[in-house]
């Protein structure tokens, strides 16, 4: 785009109600934190664009159209953009603009099937984009960005789950059924441990609650912690990339339990920025989150165990 038609036109793009409608902040690629507007699943999205001409100023074009995007934006050997949502309406056919026009717009009870989300190597945007088409130059764009919620309904019944343990470094005591999840850490002979709690699927405001239990006990433990891993996976094989980040660490125990000994476990999820489990998005990406126990004993030798949860955006 040259500098003349930089400083010769300006675009804005404002959103019917935008002030009194939630927002969210959500960090850019450079760190900083940017407010955007909150929309749902089927809500229309509706507003204006306003065209300024610096005074004395005269601008021919070829047409100005608004579009309404969802994008995916993917990172493996470079940036991938795929379009799952294109809407477009013409706002005004090849004219010159000698002072401020304003085009409202509207784009009714749009379906927006996936939730917005930024990570590491995915993102998935939805966005107002307007073009000015030109002959001789660039075509003028402008984009305003909106973010998309996904609500779900508490499910109205939970299946128990039971989590085959691990092998890795350990031989666990097979778990019977239970109405609970159940997640088991061992080494024959010397370490059992059950971690129970009640259900696999969470809203991003509930609370985890459950019982730890120390059934044998030979090693010595000096430190146990709770944590909430996110993956974020993109792409398929063998063109793939995961990518791992604590969201929440707290300790349980500072020091060496005895056989018998019970510990509470109650985790609130609400103080915390989370977001939905996201499975397998437009065949893109997808995120899962990870409930994970950990145990450190004298030696520094770590016994883990994950198993994943759902989480779920309640409205």
């Amino acid at each position: 785009m040259s500098i003349f038609f930089k400083t010769s036109l300006d675009i804005e793009i404002r959103l019917d109600n935008e002030d009194n409608r939630k927002h969210v902040e959500v960090k850019t690629a450079q760190g900083r934190l940017e407010k955007l507007p909150v929309y749902k699943d089927g809500e229309s999205v509706k507003g204006n664009v306003i065209i300024r001409t610096k005074e004395g100023k005269k601008v021919e074009h070829f047409g100005i159209k608004v579009q309404l995007l969802g994008v995916i934006e993917t990172n493996i050997d470079g940036l991938v953009t795929s379009e799952f949502l294109s809407l477009a309406t013409e706002l005004s056919a090849p004219a010159q603009l000698t002072h401020q026009e304003t085009y409202p717009f509207e784009f009714k009870n749009v379906e927006k099937q996936y939730e917005s989300y930024r990570g590491k190597n995915a993102r998935l945007r939805y966005f107002i984009k307007v073009n000015v088409s030109k002959k001789s130059s660039s075509d003028i764009i402008r984009e305003k960005e909106l973010w998309v919620y996904q609500f779900s309904s508490p499910p109205t019944s939970l299946p128990a789950v039971n989590n085959a343990p691990e092998k890795s470094n350990s031989q666990n005591t097979p778990s019977t059924s239970t109405p609970t999840v159940k997640m088991d850490v061992g080494i024959e002979d010397c370490l059992h441990i059950e971690f129970e709690y009640l259900k696999s699927r969470f809203s991003l405001k509930d609370v985890i609650i459950g019982r730890i239990y120390f059934l044998l006990v030979r090693l010595k433990i000096k430190h146990m912690e709770l944590s909430l891993i996110k993956r974020e996976t993109v792409g398929v094989p063998p063109n793939q990339i995961v990518d791992s980040e604590t969201l929440i660490r707290f300790e349980i125990m500072d020091g060496a339990p005895i056989k018998g000994e019970t510990i509470p476990i109650r985790l609130f999820l609400g103080g915390f920025d989370l977001i939905p489990t996201y499975k397998d998005i437009n065949k893109k990406f997808s995120t899962r989150t990870y409930l994970s126990l950990v145990l450190i004993d004298e030696d520094s030798r770590r016994y883990f165990k994950q198993s994943e949860i759902i989480l779920y955006r309640e409205e």
